[in-house]
């Protein structure tokens, strides 16, 4: 973040935080009974009838100008619950949240839309509910109507709408009323992939005019594609907060290992987890052992190591493998990173119809060969080992997989531009009119 002090439209300085969250958290009560709420109120003096349910609990963090915030979570680890106490919507049962600036809040489809109004009724009454006036939005409602794109719906009851088309409209109305805090609840999932991509781009040219954002998604890759900074929350409580590469890695980390203790209690093929007792270098480590990646490394076509290679040239990728114990529909599939994060190539063995099948004590050694068709620059590599059978993954147990497990460089040739972030082959042909 620029630590430039000028004052940005609400004269908060731009290196000020615009969001503080210090040590909240949210109770709820629950009851078993319709009849204990009722005991509640004329006995609590007496006996408490509710149960203790926190959504959130000791939550602290804050956000600067201009921050694009993923917020990551399983089902129920209170990501929704922390959103609503900043858009105010609720309020915490303990702890503090400072907000500074116009927030706009898209946490459900239609949240702040009268469903007997029209969308022209609702584009106004969105504006009234964030200080705007009518005559200010006379003037935007052109830009939203063309936005939205829904036509003469427009002029209909909101609750004839599509859920796409309400999508539509929300996102219109937010993106025009200017905000300086933007706050998105797993709404981007919602709409045609045309228009998922408009909005996409909209955001990333509103943050980088300055406005913070905190998006909720259970996808790692939209995180990765529009925030600069990932909050990963489990059961309620924060567990990291920071760059968003890292914080979609520890997420993905938990999701699997979760995955793998469903997995192993519906097997009697494997026992309980093995200790790695390998050590291959790597940004993070998980898996039950049952497989260890032993070794990796990168060679050129000569088979000789390397860690800078030229555009065209061919890579091999070894991995060296030791099983703990016996394993059919083994599969090792590798992953190619940019430094920023984003996910370029790979495949796995299974994907490839390569059968492999492991003996305990008897080391797998498995080579990827690809030509670097990569853009100039560095570049990680992340390992995994797994065993699959089913083409939908169903059966999947993850064994180890390590992230950055090795790295390279790709030379650029002057002769041959690569604009993007890889080359594909193109044939092209053409002919000219005589």
């Amino acid at each position: 973040m620029s630590s430039d002090p000028r004052p940005g439209t609400d004269g908060v300085p731009q290196s000020d935080a615009v969001i503080k969250v210090r040590n909240i958290g949210k109770c709820y009560h629950i009851y078993d009974k319709p009849a204990d709420r009722l005991k509640q109120a004329f006995f609590r003096s007496l006996k408490t009838f509710y149960r203790e349910f926190w959504a959130c609990r000791r939550v602290s963090f804050e956000v600067n100008r201009g921050d694009a915030v993923g917020i990551l979570g399983r089902n129920g680890a209170g990501k929704s619950t922390l959103l609503q106490l900043i858009a105010g919507t609720t309020t915490p049962t303990e702890g503090e949240i400072e907000v500074r600036g116009r927030v706009a809040a898209l946490l459900q489809l239609g949240s702040g839309f009268n469903p007997e109004f029209t969308g022209r009724e609702n584009v106004y009454l969105g504006g009234a509910v964030l200080g705007i006036t009518r005559a200010e939005m006379d003037e935007r409602f052109d830009e939203i109507a063309s936005f939205a794109d829904i036509g003469s719906f427009m002029d209909q009851p909101i609750k004839t709408y599509s859920s796409g088309m309400g999508a539509r409209l929300a996102f219109a109305v937010s993106f025009s009323v200017e905000p300086d805090i933007l706050i998105l609840d797993e709404i981007l999932a919602v709409g045609d992939i045309g228009f998922q991509s408009k909005c996409v781009s909209r955001l990333r040219k509103m943050r980088d005019s300055g406005l913070t954002m905190l998006f909720v998604s259970h996808s790692p890759d939209s995180v990765r594609s529009i925030c600069n900074k990932s909050l990963v929350l489990e059961g309620g409580q924060p567990i990291y907060y920071g760059s968003t590469d890292a914080g979609t890695n520890l997420y993905l980390a938990r999701m699997r290992e979760a995955t793998n203790e469903e997995a192993l209690k519906d097997t009697e093929t494997f026992g309980s987890r093995i200790a790695f007792n390998s050590h291959v270098p790597g940004n993070m480590r998980y898996g039950t052992g049952h497989v260890q990646i032993a070794n990796v490394e990168l060679m050129g076509s000569d088979g000789a190591p390397r860690r800078a290679f030229d555009f065209g040239s061919e890579i091999i990728l070894e991995a060296t493998l030791m099983p703990n114990t016996d394993v059919d529909n083994l599969s090792v599939s590798f992953l190619i990173r940019d430094m920023t994060g984003v996910d370029l190539m790979g495949t796995t063995t299974f994907d490839e119809r390569v059968p492999i099948r492991a003996v305990a004590g008897n080391p797998v050694t498995v080579r990827f060969r690809f030509k670097t068709q990569l853009r100039s620059g560095n570049f990680g590599v992340s390992l995994a080992v797994t065993r699959v059978s089913r083409r939908d993954y169903s059966d999947a147990i993850l064994f180890d997989q390590v992230d950055g497990c090795a790295a390279f460089s790709v030379m650029g040739d002057p002769e041959r531009p690569v604009h993007y972030k890889f080359h594909q082959d193109v044939a092209i042909d053409w002919s000219a009119a005589h």
